[in-house]
């Protein structure tokens, strides 16, 4: 099944996305007798936490004419999602990866990949539908393209350059080391991080990669983006922008004759009682972007993000329903004092406000 949404597209979202297979249990995946299959990906996750939400989204890719890439396309396209300019390739299989029940960052996490010679790692400039990828009122990215193959990471340098009449790029870092075949990788994720518009990047992974140490030295190491988000686990999230405007982003401009001064906006995270991990970064740069696209503060945009990843981190799987936008909206305008006591549990995000609002 393909889907086509009509009209204009809020995000376009290009990457590669794959079947997962989730244990139906802990342990090593020596020992796990059986799986579930879902769907994943990071800028798939992100195209349909947006199309939940309530926005028009298209998801760019390629996938084995296979069916496992049947599968994605029909899963992906029934969250809502544009999936008419998928490729299918005849030649290259749908990549497919298992992964344990445990938390990506302990040491006890395993994942097994199998998309090595994948369908969506023949992605390039050649390969992918260019007016497709422009049509949107963001383009949204992911380091994961650029490990793929030398013509993805051609392609993710063609996209994120800056030129006149380029759509506003948001470029999630995702540093996955072990994709990588060359030490290298870490220093081409910072330079396609310099092209974009809205870059987020985890402080634990911003050090990892790059050796930096705070937000504001993630910020000093990358002046150029209009907005930068910090994303700093259970401590919350930082935002850099250039501006306090409430508006998305004008289209970039192929040079600039100077850097603004920031203004810094920090927001606290909830207290989450966590299920799984996997997942959650798209879905809060999803519900970022989200509260981007309707125009909201800084410190909106920041809280619909956590709100978004909170409902990700509270079931085992890559992809949750969000809030409905009125419910996020009544938590999102809690005072101060009042988010500070949220604590969400499994099934909140279908819950009245008034019930996860605890101590």
């Amino acid at each position: 099944m393909t889907a086509t949404v009509h009209g204009p597209v809020d995000v376009v979202c290009l990457g590669e996305s794959m079947v997962t297979f989730l244990p139906t249990q802990g342990g090593r995946l020596a020992d796990v007798p059986s799986f579930v299959r879902g769907i994943g990906g990071a800028e798939s996750n992100v195209a349909c936490a947006l199309a939940a939400a309530g926005h028009r989204t298209r998801w760019v890719g390629r996938v084995g004419a296979d069916g496992f890439g049947e599968h994605l396309v029909a899963a992906i396209a029934a969250y809502g999602v544009d999936t008419s300019a998928v490729e299918r390739d005849p030649e290259r299989p749908t990549g497919i990866y298992f992964r344990t029940a445990t938390d990506r960052a302990t040491g006890s996490h395993e994942v097994l990949y199998y998309r090595a010679g994948s369908a969506a790692s023949a992605m390039s400039l050649s390969t992918v539908p260019t007016e497709a990828v422009r049509s949107g009122r963001i383009l949204h990215l992911s380091g994961i393209t650029a490990a793929l193959s030398g013509d993805c990471l051609a392609l993710m340098r063609h996209l994120t350059a800056r030129r006149t009449g380029r759509p506003p790029v948001s470029f999630d870092v995702n540093h996955r080391p072990g994709l990588w075949r060359a030490p290298s990788g870490a220093g081409v994720l910072l330079d396609l991080a310099r092209g974009a518009d809205i870059v987020f990047v985890g402080e634990d992974e911003a050090e990892e990669a790059w050796g930096l140490r705070g937000a504001p030295s993630i910020r000093a190491a990358l002046p150029e983006p209009e907005v930068l988000v910090v994303k700093q686990g259970a401590r919350g999230a930082t935002v850099f922008a250039r501006s306090a405007s409430t508006l998305v982003l004008p289209p970039t401009s192929g040079g600039r004759s100077g850097i603004a001064p920031d203004t810094v906006t920090h927001v606290p995270a909830p207290r989450v009682e966590v299920v799984a991990a996997v997942g959650a970064g798209d879905a809060f740069a999803a519900g970022f972007l989200s509260a981007t696209l309707r125009g909201l503060s800084v410190h909106h945009r920041l809280r619909h993000g956590h709100l978004m990843a909170a409902a990700t981190l509270t079931v085992p799987g890559d992809l949750a329903a969000p809030p409905s936008r009125a419910h996020a909206d009544r938590l999102a305008d809690l005072d101060d004092g009042a988010w500070e006591t949220l604590h969400l549990g499994p099934g909140w995000s279908a819950a009245a406000d008034e019930e996860v609002r605890t101590a």
